[in-house]
């Protein structure tokens, strides 16, 4: 159809021009599939087309942990802090994979950062609670504590940070 309306005096312009392809709905569609590769592959090109969106980042990131690459989760959750400081699903994630790093200071920085400015939505109250109850476990059975009632240091911080992340790895962290 469009070849004889450029035929018979319609110029067809707007009809040559290529479309672009939508892909963040294209990532988080392969992400809900499973495919998370794939999903990376998208959202790399998403962030191409819109290099300052931080949730694009964050949605990165979460995919990067569940393909467990670590490193790179963090480093694009600290990359979406940046662009936007109150993204509460970037300080949620970093919290519990500083926590599997055995790092349970920042862990505590960012649930506190997360609690300050908590997502809003119907789901959002079981990570306000899953967050609530970390941070209060790193008060009390913490390794500053552990170390001071005679805990062996370093060893017992990073089995404590082992046994929070598999208490946090259980609870949703895709808060998008």
């Amino acid at each position: 159809m469009g070849f004889w309306r450029r035929l018979f005096g319609g110029s067809g312009v707007d009809e040559l021009k290529p479309q672009r392809l939508d892909y963040l709905n294209e990532a988080l569609a392969l992400e809900r599939q499973g495919d998370y590769e794939a999903a990376l592959t998208s959202y790399r090109l998403a962030l191409r087309d819109h290099p300052t969106d931080a949730r694009i980042l964050q949605n990165m990131a979460i995919a990067f942990t569940k393909t467990r690459r670590l490193d790179e989760a963090i480093r694009h959750y600290r990359r979406a802090l940046e662009l936007d400081r109150d993204l509460a699903g970037a300080h949620y994630g970093l919290a519990f994979l500083l926590l599997k790093r055995g790092d349970p200071d920042g862990a505590a920085q960012h649930l506190r950062a997360f609690l300050a400015h908590p997502p809003k939505g119907p789901d959002a109250q079981k990570w306000v609670e899953h967050a609530t109850q970390a941070l209060r476990d790193l008060g009390a059975a913490g390794p500053p504590q552990a170390a001071a009632a005679g805990g062996a240091g370093p060893a017992s911080s990073s089995s404590w940070a082992r046994r929070r992340w598999r208490a946090a790895s259980s609870a949703p962290i895709s808060i998008r």
